[in-house]
């Protein structure tokens, strides 16, 4: 399993991405992220370039799996993805392809996780890759690498999972790199920086239009891959809400949540459910809802939202709250804040397509009781702190 990726460490540098390649990777852009591979914006210039360099290792893998039987086939992404998508809906699971040919693993219309490259090895086993051009792309990789190798471990039952991190930056002295290379079965490929790669084209090359199809003998459609473990996500995600609240309302309560059991560890996030008005009104009383610096009441909050659901992320317990605005196709993200309650984050709207259908099917399901019990277990929110924030809100109410 771990020869293929032993190959590509030894003989990756071999291959010098040539003009040629580059020109060819740029069939996978988008007419406006090549206007703006050379654009004196910055951040848009830094986009389009990340992308362009994604599309140049997998142009150079495609390249190189020429040169071995260790690699049998290369997942298409990009350009090589299909011309029409499956839209996200609810109750889609498995891998599948975004509007620009990325590759996606969506569980019950959600998506869990993006990967940049997808190989298949000489035994039939699956290797992943994360593509990256600068070392602030690290922040949250590793946690991110242990939760897709946990879940395309799962999807393709293989207890490992190799998996390949190619920059255009040295990044090999990070100390998440060199935890991530402490693990046998990952690999760091490292490439000339994208500045070196611009000089081999010239601006006036973006103007011809690429051509946008290539047929290769090692190229497979994602449908190729099927998981080879039946993946009903929200089987297992019910699984694990009915688990959390199994365990906070025990007698041994918050202490027993992230205990092992055998719920598959691929569940990131669980939607408890709306909760009702009696449920709004605790909340509101012992963790409250601020919204850039406004304290919302619970009358303001049954004004202005049509709903409010209770999620929390895994494995930290990170309490989340949804409103779901009346007037606009959006939630808002409301997250725990240092002082105690809630406070806003960002938004949710329709162009996360699957977690937005999801939250748009949950219905009022939550009183007061298990609220506060969810709540008061999850740690986020249950600092000393909160509970005097929380009385002194009271009191400014007249509610105490």
């Amino acid at each position: 399993m771990l020869q293929m990726i032993s190959w590509l460490d030894e003989n990756f540098r071999s291959l010098q991405p040539k003009r040629a390649t580059i020109m060819r990777a740029l069939r996978h852009l988008r007419p406006a992220d090549r206007k703006n591979l050379f654009s004196t914006d910055i951040p848009q210039m830094r986009t389009a370039e990340g992308r362009w360099f994604e599309a140049i290792v997998y142009e150079m893998i495609l390249d190189l799996s020429l040169q071995t039987d260790l690699i049998h086939a290369v997942v298409a992404r990009g350009a090589d993805g299909p011309a029409k998508v499956r839209r996200a809906q609810i109750g889609q699971n498995g891998l599948f392809y975004s509007n620009i040919g990325d590759i996606k693993v969506r569980g019950n219309g959600q998506d869990l996780a993006e990967v940049d490259l997808v190989l298949v090895d000489h035994t039939g086993s699956l290797t992943f890759g994360e593509i990256v051009t600068s070392p602030a792309d690290l922040k949250e990789l590793e946690d991110e690498i242990h939760y897709k190798k946990q879940l395309f471990g799962y999807l393709y039952g293989q207890p490992i999972v190799p998996f390949l991190l190619i920059s255009s930056v040295d990044i090999s002295r990070t100390a998440v790199v060199r935890r991530l290379l402490k693990e046998p079965d990952n690999v760091l490929l490292t490439t000339p920086t994208c500045e070196e790669l611009k000089t081999l084209i010239r601006q006036s090359d973006l103007k011809h239009s690429p051509v946008r199809r290539i047929r290769h003998d090692k190229l497979i459609p994602i449908n190729d891959i099927p998981p080879r473990r039946p993946f009903d996500y929200k089987r297992l995600h019910d699984e694990r809400l009915q688990s959390i609240i199994a365990t906070v309302t025990s007698k041994n309560g918050a202490r027993g949540l992230g205990m092992p059991d055998e719920i598959p560890p691929i569940v990131k996030k669980v939607i408890f459910g709306g909760l009702y008005p009696s449920a709004v009104r605790m909340l509101d009383a012992r963790y409250p809802i601020q919204i850039r610096g406004e304290t919302y009441d619970p009358d303001t909050i049954q004004k202005r939202f049509s709903k409010v659901v209770l999620a929390v992320n895994i494995p930290e317990y990170r309490p989340i709250i949804y409103l779901r605005t009346r007037n606009k196709k959006e939630y808002l993200k409301m997250v725990p804040s240092k002082t105690g309650g809630f406070r806003f984050e960002s938004r949710r709207t329709p162009h996360m397509a699957g977690f937005f259908l999801w939250l748009e099917s949950v219905q009022p399901s939550i009183g007061a009781e298990l609220t506060r019990d969810l709540l008061d277990a999850f740690p986020a929110v249950s600092a000393p702190e909160r509970m005097e924030v929380a009385e002194e809100v009271c009191l400014e109410r007249g509610r105490v």
